[in-house]
């Protein structure tokens, strides 16, 4: 009566440690290329699309008939021609938001910045102007807001906006996720300004031309949305999250796109170039103005 109930322990003892040296043997066989690598699952949703901007050399150059199967001088031949198409530097965006402005009257002509928005502006173009970047492009979107910080950034820079875009106009890019209760566009605004504004990614954020030698630098002078919506696209999150975002009125925002075509954010919304008291991301309270 007593011997069963201590085999029943022993023989449960021995098959618990018997499982743990298992898997803990088991564990140690797992080998990982680097330190960021795990043996965990990655969510479909987390993985990262390397022909994003359908620049990558493998989408770009005819694989041979018989991938698997290469002779070392077709397997060379191969890389050689990847090589050919592989860009070689880096491509530098800067997103700028305009500074504060004032929603009244009905036409996009009558709502000029404040004082402020010109002081946001200023400060914004001397931190640029710091950095001491030869700027390859200097784009504005033509709202009057953008265009007026533009003017005031590349005057402090000491060189002209050479694109004016109506592709990054200001707008409802998607749908947010979560929804709020405050904002809610159209459908067709969604409709018509969700094509326009990822118009606008495509155009500006993509790896750079194979026959580039030296890393280049954009400007781009826009709005809260689009930026939002831009940096959840360059970094493939959810396009839906970018209203989780905020950004305040003359903020810096880098993103680098690197020849592998992966993407670096860099700086995200950096407005403590602008002095305490002058950092906004509302629009005033001014009677009269639409809030």
């Amino acid at each position: 009566m007593v011997v069963w109930p201590r085999l029943s322990f022993v023989i449960g003892s021995t098959s618990g440690l018997a499982a743990y040296l298992y898997n803990k043997i088991s564990d140690e066989r797992n080998v990982h290329n680097s330190w960021t690598n795990t043996d965990r699952l990655v969510p479909d949703c987390a993985k990262w699309d390397h022909n994003w901007d359908c620049r990558e050399p493998r989408s770009i150059v005819r694989p041979p008939k018989s991938i698997l199967d290469l002779s070392p001088e077709e397997e060379n031949a191969y890389n050689k021609k990847l090589d050919s198409v592989r860009p070689k530097i880096t491509r530098h965006i800067f997103l700028i938001r305009h500074g504060e402005y004032l929603d009244i009257g009905e036409s996009d002509l009558d709502k000029h910045l404040t004082e402020v928005g010109r002081k946001q502006a200023k400060y914004t173009g001397e931190r640029l102007k710091s950095l001491n970047i030869k700027w390859d492009r200097i784009i504005s979107s033509t709202m009057t807001r953008a265009q007026e910080t533009a003017q005031i950034v590349t005057k402090a820079l000491g060189v002209p906006i050479t694109d004016h875009c109506n592709l990054i106009r200001e707008g409802a890019p998607i749908p947010p996720e979560p929804p709020v209760g405050h904002w809610k566009p159209e459908a067709s605004q969604f409709f018509c300004d969700s094509a326009r504004i990822e118009a606008g990614f495509r155009r500006y954020f993509h790896r750079a031309d194979v026959k580039e030698q030296h890393d280049t630098y954009t400007l781009i002078i826009g709005h809260g949305n689009v930026i939002r919506y831009f940096v959840c696209r360059a970094l493939q999150f959810p396009p839906e999250a970018w209203l989780r975002i905020s950004l305040n009125h003359g903020s810096i925002t880098w993103i680098s796109i690197l020849p592998s075509g992966r993407v670096t954010l860099r700086n995200l919304g950096d407005s403590g170039h602008i002095p305490a008291d002058l950092v906004t991301h509302k629009l005033p309270q001014i009677k009269g103005s639409k809030l």
